[in-house]
């Protein structure tokens, strides 16, 4: 495993993740001081965000389904867990944006390679009772 949001797993085959950029920082306040360079006041963290790059073969290999699955926690808006292949957590995100590029198209319009790009943010965690909510209601929409 490359990597999981919620319950969609990045592996080579089917849906592959092929990089990501992780961008986080710290927030600063200016403090005016005369004659001298002005002091920065450290205010705390801004907030951390993740693209990630994917790319699955539906022809070859399957994974439409993946993509259904984000489009659904997008949706939500409900938090989802993330964690890197080797095991470290990453914490909870939100899925900010999805973003598909599908390119050689089979006779019925669907992409031979489609290329997936995701935005996430992190999000403090669900209370337990929105997250199963949530999760019922995702699969429910998956299913239903």
């Amino acid at each position: 495993m490359l990597m999981l949001i919620g319950p969609v797993r990045f592996r080579v085959q089917p849906f592959n993740a092929t990089e990501y950029t992780h961008s986080h920082g710290a927030s600063h306040v200016e403090k005016p001081v005369m004659g001298a360079r002005p002091p920065m006041e450290w205010t705390g963290d801004e907030t951390e965000s993740w693209s990630i790059r994917a790319v699955l073969f539906p022809e070859t290999f399957g994974g439409e389904s993946a993509l259904i699955t984000l489009a659904l926690m997008r949706k939500s808006g409900l938090p989802q867990y993330m964690m890197r292949g080797d095991g470290t957590l990453m914490g909870w995100v939100v899925i900010t944006s999805v973003t598909e590029k599908s390119t050689y198209l089979d006779a019925s319009g669907v992409g031979k390679v489609i290329e997936v790009d995701l935005g996430l943010r992190r999000s403090g965690a669900p209370s337990v009772g929105g997250y199963v909510q949530g999760i019922s209601d995702l699969f429910g929409g998956l299913f239903g």
